[in-house]
């Protein structure tokens, strides 16, 4: 049975300290990408804070739901990126599907919060000072979403 299509919809979650140390992973399909957590929404009806959970934790082993000690260190930060699809996962999209809408969160963890990666989805993981993470990230949207990231702090706890 063939794969669905992707929706194209999805969500980008940088998870960080209170220092603004923040986790990039590494892609298992182009070794050269580090980026936060991302993901597409499995159906639309979905909402984009359920999918920021199901992703962060499938990608990151960090549990954030409702519930959880970290359910509320994961913040909506009520920004969008609307974006062309890159050429090379274009395929996964019904035709005519050329951009995507996607949705930000920031995600405090402790420092030295545990990470376990899904081996088919990324190779590796590192945490960086933010400005640092910004310079290291292929995408042009989850770098701007990593300077913007002091604004979402408290300044007590980036301090």
């Amino acid at each position: 049975m063939p794969r669905p299509f992707k929706i194209p919809q999805s969500v980008l979650v940088v998870i960080h300290t209170a220092a603004l140390d923040v986790l990039l992973i590494r892609r298992a399909d182009a070794t050269d990408f580090w980026q936060s957590v991302t993901g597409s929404k499995d159906q639309i009806e979905i909402s984009f804070r359920d999918t920021a959970v199901r992703e962060v934790f499938e990608e990151t082993g960090i549990a954030c739901g409702p519930g959880t000690p970290l359910a509320h260190g994961l913040i909506d930060w009520q920004l969008e990126n609307v974006y062309d699809i890159y050429p090379r996962w274009q395929h996964r999209y019904a035709a005519g599907v050329t951009r995507n809408t996607e949705h930000l969160f920031g995600l405090t963890v402790p420092s030295g919060a545990a990470v376990r990666l899904h081996p088919r989805e990324h190779t590796a993981y590192r945490w960086l000072p933010w400005r640092e993470a910004a310079e290291a990230c292929f995408s042009p949207s989850n770098a701007e979403a990593i300077l913007m990231l002091p604004r979402f702090v408290p300044r007590e706890s980036a301090s």
